[in-house]
C-alpha cells in the first residue's frame, strides 16, 4: 500500500518507519514541500495548528483517501486545555474540512518514542483508531499488520474526543516529567 505522511518530524519518522516495516511504500512531505501524489492511506503529523491550512490546500487530492489526524488540539501556551468545542474534536474538525475523504483518528495516545521501540513498558504499542468507516479501520490496521504494533478500534469518530482528552493527559503527565517521554498508556488484554 502507499503511505503518505505530511511531517517528517519524530512522530511522522517513527509512524513512517511502522507502515515502512509493514510491508507498505512510504513518502514523506515537509512543510515546504508539494505533494504532487498521494498514497492510499495520507498521515497528517503536524501540529493542530498547520492541520486546517493543509487540509485546504489539499482538499481535491484528498478525495476519495483516507485521512488520519495525529494532532492533539491543546493550548500550547498554557498546556492547561484542548482549544476545540468540548462537543467536537481535531478529527470531526478535519472531517468537515474534508467531506469527500475519510477521517481517522489515531496515533495521539502514543508518543515517538514507543512507536519507533514498538514497546511501552513491557507491552506492545497499542495504536487506537477511531473513525465511521469501518472498511477503512480496516485498510488502516492491516496496513499495520506486520509491524510491532497493535491497532485498536476505539469506535466512531466521535470517540475522537475521548482519544484526544487521553492524548492530553500524557502530554501533560510527560511535560511535568511525571512519565517519561518513553512512557505512555498501555493496553491489556486486547486480541491483535
Amino acid at each position: 500500500m502507499e503511505i503518505t505522511i505530511f511531517g517528517k518530524g519524530n512522530m511522522g519518522q517513527a509512524i513512517g518507519k511502522n507502515f515502512a516495516d509493514a510491508g507498505n511504500d512510504v513518502q514523506y512531505y515537509g512543510s515546504k514541500d508539494t505533494a504532487e501524489r498521494l498514497g492510499d492511506i495520507v498521515v497528517m503529523a503536524v501540529p493542530y495548528p498547520a492541520l486546517a491550512a493543509l487540509a485546504k490546500q489539499y482538499q481535491t487530492k484528498l478525495a476519495g483517501k483516507i485521512v488520519v489526524d495525529i494532532t492533539n488540539p491543546l493550548n500550547f501556551e498554557t498546556f492547561d486545555e484542548l482549544v476545540v468545542p468540548a462537543d467536537s474534536s481535531a478529527a470531526h474538525q478535519l472531517q468537515k474540512l474534508l467531506p469527500a475523504s475519510t477521517v481517522l483518528k489515531a496515533f495521539n495516545t502514543t508518543f515517538a518514542a514507543t512507536l519507533q521501540s514498538g514497546k511501552i513498558g513491557d507491552l506492545p504499542t497499542t495504536v487506537l483508531v477511531a473513525g465511521d468507516d469501518e472498511d477503512a479501520k480496516e485498510t488502516f490496521k492491516a496496513a499495520l499488520a506486520d509491524s510491532a504494533l497493535r491497532v485498536l478500534d476505539a469506535g466512531k469518530l466521535k470517540r475522537a474526543r475521548e482519544l484526544e482528552s487521553l492524548g492530553f493527559l500524557q502530554l501533560t503527565l510527560a511535560a511535568s516529567e511525571k512519565i517519561g517521554w518513553d512512557g505512555g498508556f498501555g493496553v491489556v488484554g486486547t486480541n491483535k
